[in-house]
């Protein structure tokens, strides 16, 4: 079993990636393979809703983000870090999560389907939570299980050295590590015990206008 660990930062080996590191090495005394993903520190365009990845099973843009799909079948749980910008993602990491979904759904590729997923955030002080809760919703639309520690999935510090010092920060992301790894080991013995995915239904469209 492998885990990707998204790093979201235009800084490869900031303080997100201090972050990230902890929760890999927690993954990996549990016995989970892991691997880093960094999207760049390279504009990337958010996406302008042109449905090409409708029929062309990728986004538009061929960037990281079609780079990132094309491994994301390989792995059975994923972890994505983003700093803390203006009490939000970057907008990197926005554009990248809002393109990468949209193109596995639309594309029918289904490459998250119930593979558990988690948020980190790195910041100097606040808007942690904010961005936990936008992190979140992306895991919950594309049906993939959340995975939590015993607080919020944050740390704090203005550089790497300093997130290093977050002895409850750092506590939290081996913490989480190690219940993602509990997580998949259970989903395996699923799995093999036969246990069989939910029946899929039709999936209806609606809005709020009624003729």
């Amino acid at each position: 079993m492998k885990v990707l660990l998204v790093n979201g930062s235009p800084h490869k080996e900031g303080c997100t990636y201090t972050a990230l590191t902890e929760v890999a090495k927690a993954l990996e005394c549990e016995g989970i393979g892991t691997d880093f993903f960094w999207i760049g520190s390279k504009p990337l365009s958010d996406c302008i809703a042109c449905k090409t990845c409708a029929t062309k099973h990728a986004c538009v843009f061929d960037d990281k983000v079609n780079e990132f799909l094309d491994m994301a079948a390989d792995y059975d749980g994923f972890i994505f870090g983003t700093p803390v910008h203006w009490g939000g993602a970057t907008g990197a990491m926005t554009s990248f999560l809002d393109r990468a979904f949209y193109a596995d759904f639309c594309g029918g590729r289904n490459n998250f389907y119930l593979k558990p997923a988690a948020a980190i955030m790195s910041a100097r002080r606040a808007g942690t939570t904010a961005t936990w809760d936008q992190m979140n919703k992306y895991f919950g639309l594309m049906q993939m299980p959340i995975i939590t520690s015993r607080y919020w999935n944050m740390v704090h510090g203005a550089r790497p050295e300093d997130v290093g010092k977050d002895e409850e920060g750092m506590q939290v992301m081996r913490i989480l590590g190690k219940n993602m790894a509990w997580f998949l080991k259970c989903k395996e013995a699923g799995e093999k015990a036969g246990v069989p995915l939910p029946e899929q239904e039709q999936i209806h469209f609606t809005n709020f206008i009624r003729e």
